[in-house]
Order: C-alpha cells, then structure tokens, then sequence
C-alpha cells in the first residue's frame, strides 16, 4: 500500500473538528465511471487523515448554443457563413454566471469547509481547497482508492462515483479527485517509458526488412511504366512525388505571411539531421536547415540529436510531410512540456490541457462540462521544482493559433470520463467559432484500440465490443483515417482502406473507426450515416445509447454515435529517416498532417484572392463530398471482426475519401 506522506496543517484540522453540520439536502448522483482505463488497477482505500486537493469546475454559460453558433458560420445554408468570431466574444459567451460562485460556496461552508480555505479565481471558473479524505467522502458520498497503473510505478486516486447536492447539479460540471484519476502526491522523476501506444501509433519498417507481402521493396508494376521514374513505385515506397501525383497537388509557390501550417507534438522530439536527410532525398526543393518556427510550451525543447531516444519518429514524419507539400510556406511546431513531465503524461492519460492553456489564456481556468483549464492535481507544475524542471511560469495564451493546426495523437474513448473529454471538444468548438481547422489523426487499430498487455484493446467483459478512439470521436474536430495503394498498383489507380499486417501487437493495423459511445451525430453528418446503413448495413449487433453499460450491452457498437473519421489520406509505406535509416512507415498519423497541409494550401489560394480560412470544413465537405477521391474497398479489422467495410460515400474506415486538390481548390474558392 502506498504510504502517503502529508502534512496536515493545524488550521486544517481545526476547522474540520470545528465544523458545523451540513444542512440537510438531497444529494444525486453526479458522475459515475463505467470501467476503469485498462492501464490502472484499482487498490487500497485512501488513509482518512491523507489530504486531497479538491477541484470543483463551475459550470459556463451558453455551452448547450455551442454547436449552433458553429453551424451558423460553418454551414453554407447559413447567412453568417464565414463570418468568424474574436477570442473576446468567444470567451464573453461562455463565462460563467455569477450566482454560480456563490451557490456552490454557500454548500461548501454550510458543509464545515470555512471560506478561508476557499480559493477562487478571478474569471469565477473553479473553487479549490484542500480537504482530508474523510472531509472530502462525507462532502461527496464517495469512497477514494489508490489505482496502480500497469505499466510502471505511478499510483493515483480516484472514486468510482461521487454526489453533489441536487439543486447544485446545474452549476457543478466536474470535481477531481473524482472519476478521473489524479495524483494525491506530487510527481517523482520517473525513466522514460514507451509511448507508442498513447499516440495513434506509427509503425515503421526498415528497408532491409523482410517485405510483408512478398513484393520486394523496389517492386514497380508493368502498369508504371509508362509513368515518371519517380513516381513509378508509390505502391511500395510512397514519396511526395508520389502523394503530390495522386491528389493532383501542385508545387506549392504561395507563403502568405501568418498562414503557417501548426503540428501538435508531445513525448516526441524531432532531429535536425533526419529532417535533412529526407529534403536532400526525397524534396531536394527544399534547402537544408529549413525546420519549424518553435512554439515550445511550458519547458518543451525544439529537438534532439537523431540518436536520442526521445527522437521516435512522430516529429520527423509530422514535419517531413508538411514542408515537402507546402514550402516555401512555414510550419509552425507547437511541442509541449518538458522532457520530466511528458513522458510520464503520455505513459498515462494523453491531455491537450498544456497546449490549449498556451492558444487560449482562458482556458487555462475557465470550466467546460466540468473540467477547469489545468487541472493542477494531474497536470504540469509550473514553475516544475525537480531538477531539471521548467523554471517558468504557467503559459497562457501564448501563442496564436495557426489556421490549419494537426495533431497525430490520441487514445481510447473509454480511457477519458465523459465530462473531462467534452471540455476539450469545446475548446476545439470555440477554435472552429474562431476560423480555425483542427485535424486529428483517427487512429490505427481499426475498431479496436493499441492491444495492451492481456488486453486485445476492445471493451467490455468479452473483449469483443468495438472501441471508439478520443480525440476524433470530438465532432468538432476532422478526423483522417489511413489508406493504401497496394504494391501492385500506380498512382492511377483508387485506393483501399490501409490495412496490414505489420506483426506483434499491429498483425491487425488498420485505419481505425465507428461510432462514439459520448457523442452523437452532429448535424452535418447525420444524412451520410444514415446512407451507410442503409448501403452497407453491417451484420453486428449494435445498441443506441451513450455511456452504456459495457458489462451487460449485446451490441458490439452504438448506431447513434459520431462516426468518424470524416476523412482519409495515404498512411502506408511512407519514406522517411530515423536516426539516419531510410525506412518505411505507417499510420494515420502520416494522413493528418498530409490532409492538413492540403487545407494550408487552399487557405493560400483563398487569402491570394481577398478570402478568409476556411475554417472547421466538416460541414462543406459532408455537403460536397464530391470534392473527395471516395474509397470503396477494404476494411478495419478489429475485435475478432472484419471491422467496417468501406462504401460507397462516407463510411467508419476512410471517412468520405482522400483529397482531390483541383476539386477542392474550385469548391472553397467559390465560397464566401
């Protein structure tokens, strides 16, 4: 059992022996955890005496009117079409009420908490205090236990469920220690740990590997004969001659100042002399030493040397395909925390609370469905005192957030408590109100998740239910999944779902997708999934509810969830350096940022003509899906099924397709 070291404060335990007792009220239940995330096994009760920081987020205004306000400059059908709001009338509509202060306040006292041990802060966003663990279960009805993660020797707290007065439902969104796990001490130093499987994971094989399909690795087909040299072999090495001639992208020759394309990176560092390796052999256009502007957040470093094991590949292929496609346009990089906090965060839960705190200063402490900016009780120190550490204070709002921003990075669904993921999403929603395109790879186990240890990476008591990936079950968000040529095929021939077998934990790699168990349809796609039912008609038995009850469900999927991806882009035998070696990757994570920098492009083209971004384009693209190269064949495998099998239209594997740059450039040029 852990023993926590803790120093209760005098003052603390008088104001508890001292406390009145609390007006009789109904108490309902106000969170609840289904399962607990695969990588934490639950323990020992927490000590009475040990003290909890206790959070309470306070609920905002208006949050319900998001999705509408993002419909009406999203939509096309809309006469505010493009017309994109301030950060300041983002952050006025959503503030919290002021009543809301005072009513949770008034339960706190009237509970024996004193308002001296109250702090709350000036945007009115969250209250916190310390309390003792019998304090805090006899305030909430709850039960706190320590939980041992698997993996490595973090312990943390949390309850299964907690209670909150009924007339208090609607001002409180969420309380830590709570269903989401948080540390009660604060963190030790901790070697680096494997964080492949909290990214949507890129796999890579050397060129001196066996091939996976017995097509040898300089195999061109008779068909590509008569096509350019350096394009004849995209089936088996895919090269950005090879992307630029599928889409039909032009050689970029447009940098409008401002329109850099940004890249999400955490626990992953890029090298200088890999980037380079890949410009002189694969995009000798671009000059050596051309590396991204730094956004660096909260401690993070700008690289490292290609033979560190913090350079893993992600970074490398992130920024390798956005300036292949792109340049002379820039790339902004926006690397988050220091290398003593980041491995341990990705090692656990994956939050984007770092790297929203330094695009929106008010994100840092107003609350959304619960959760208040940083949580400090799970999120960097700042200034971080180990060794080492980020000296500096808090980043808030920081950096401006590029137009077209991608993000190769999530986990599963079920691994977030409900509440804690939708404040995220609402942030993309205030990004979108704002003009901006936020892109998030879907992930690359099909309709599972990364197979941990004993674990197949699928839900419920069976493993058999299928798995929705976070962050592109967000509907704010656009989503990419993975596709593939096979090595038998040229540029000129359709694409198929990226599906292979890359052996160990990936034999089923495959580009993920379904339906969300948290979110449901959003408007612009409720038409296009319902064509993929009534066209493909999948022959598993689903449910229609959200947060179900895994234990119990017969269903192996929710037919009323978001579906996604939205869209797709090649993921699959990608050329690109490690720590010197040419080798071949795949994953989703490669499509993100190629679809993201087609999107860079045509704000290029819009702003060369007097236009603004284009903004969140779920909407025209769910209403022009013309615009895109459908795909129709393959499927996800995942859970001991096929998975879902691509159609024609949008569908859970490849979304509504890949890229057709000429037919998107005419589209969005015609727009507002």
């Amino acid at each position: 059992m852990l023993a926590f070291q803790v120093t209760f404060l005098a003052a603390i335990a008088a104001l508890a022996n001292a406390a009145p007792a609390p007006a009789q009220v109904r108490h309902v239940l106000h969170e609840e955890r289904k399962t607990t995330p695969s990588d934490w096994v639950k323990g020992a009760r927490i000590e009475a005496d040990a003290v909890l920081p206790i959070r309470i987020g306070l609920t905002q205004m208006n949050l319900d009117r998001g999705e509408d306000f993002l419909r009406e400059i999203s939509d096309l059908s809309s006469l505010k079409y493009g017309q994109y709001w301030s950060a300041d009338e983002v952050h006025d509509m959503f503030a919290p009420p002021e009543d809301t202060v005072a009513a949770v306040k008034g339960w706190l006292t009237s509970s024996g908490i004193d308002a001296s041990r109250i702090l709350h802060y000036d945007n009115k966003g969250w209250l916190a205090f310390d309390a003792t663990t019998e304090e805090a279960e006899r305030l909430l009805s709850a039960e706190f236990h320590e939980h041992e993660h698997t993996k490595s020797a973090s312990v943390r707290i949390g309850c299964d469920k907690y209670h909150v007065p009924e007339h208090l439902v609607s001002h409180i969104d969420y309380i830590t220690p709570g269903v989401k796990l948080t540390p009660v001490v604060k963190r030790a130093v901790k070697n680096k740990r494997s964080t492949s499987y909290k990214k949507t994971t890129v796999n890579r094989l050397s060129s001196n590997a066996a091939p996976i399909d017995g097509f040898p690795w300089d195999f061109k087909p008779a068909a590509a004969a008569q096509l350019p040299a350096d394009i004849q072999g995209c089936g088996r090495n895919m090269t950005p001659p090879c992307i630029k001639a599928m889409y039909g992208i032009p050689n970029a020759d447009k940098a409008t100042p401002g329109n850099s394309l940004g890249l999400y990176e955490q626990g992953d560092y890029f090298a200088k002399s890999d980037i380079d390796l890949f410009y002189a052999q694969y995009a000798p256009h671009i000059p050596q030493g051309t590396y991204p502007i730094p956004a660096l957040i909260d401690g993070a470093n700008f690289s490292v040397p290609a033979d560190s094991p913090l350079n893993t590949g992600e970074s490398d292929i992130d920024i390798d395909m956005a300036f292949s496609l792109i340049y002379p346009q820039t790339v902004t990089l926006y690397q988050v925390d220091d290398q003593l906090y980041e491995p341990e965060e990705v090692a656990t839960t994956n939050l984007f609370n770092t790297f929203l705190d330094a695009l929106d200063g008010s994100y840092c402490n107003y609350t959304a469905f619960g959760e208040t900016g940083d949580d400090p009780s799970i999120d960097p120190i700042s200034p971080d005192p180990r060794p080492g550490g980020y000296k500096g204070q808090r980043q808030c709002g920081v950096f401006k957030p590029t137009n077209v921003i991608s993000a190769s990075y999530g986990q599963a669904e079920a691994d977030l408590p409900i509440n804690y993921s939708k404040r995220q999403c609402n942030e993309f929603m205030k990004l979108g109100l704002q003009g901006h395109s936020i892109l998030t790879a879907s992930g690359d186990y099909g309709v599972s998740s990364f197979p941990a240890e004993g674990v197949n990476g699928c839900l419920g008591p069976k493993g058999t239910i299928f798995n929705p990936q976070y962050p592109g079950n967000c509907p704010y968000i656009t989503s990419v999944g993975g596709t593939m040529l096979y090595a038998d095929q040229t540029v000129k021939n359709a694409e198929s779902v990226m599906q292979v077998d890359l052996g160990g934990s990936a034999v089923n790699f495959s580009s993920s997708g379904g339906f969300s168990n948290y979110y449901p349809q959003p408007w612009y796609q409720k038409l296009a999934v319902a064509e993929y039912f009534a066209i493909a008609n999948p022959p598993y038995p689903h449910y229609s509810e959200f947060e179900v009850d895994l234990n119990t469900t017969k269903g192996l999927y929710n037919r009323i969830g978001r579906g996604y991806p939205d869209v797709a882009a090649n993921g699959a035998f990608y050329r690109a350096y490690l720590n010197g070696i040419d080798e071949h990757w795949f994953g989703a994570s490669l499509a993100s940022p190629l679809f993201a920098s087609v999107l860079t492009l045509i704000n290029e083209e819009r702003f060369a003509i007097g236009k603004g971004p284009v903004g969140f384009v779920n909407p025209i693209l769910y209403t022009f899906p013309w615009v895109l190269n459908d795909i129709t064949n393959g499927t996800n495998l995942g859970c001991g099924t096929q998975g879902f099998h691509a159609a024609r239209g949008w569908d859970p594997a490849t979304g509504l397709g890949t890229p057709n740059f000429p037919k998107m450039k005419a589209l969005f040029l015609s727009l507002p």
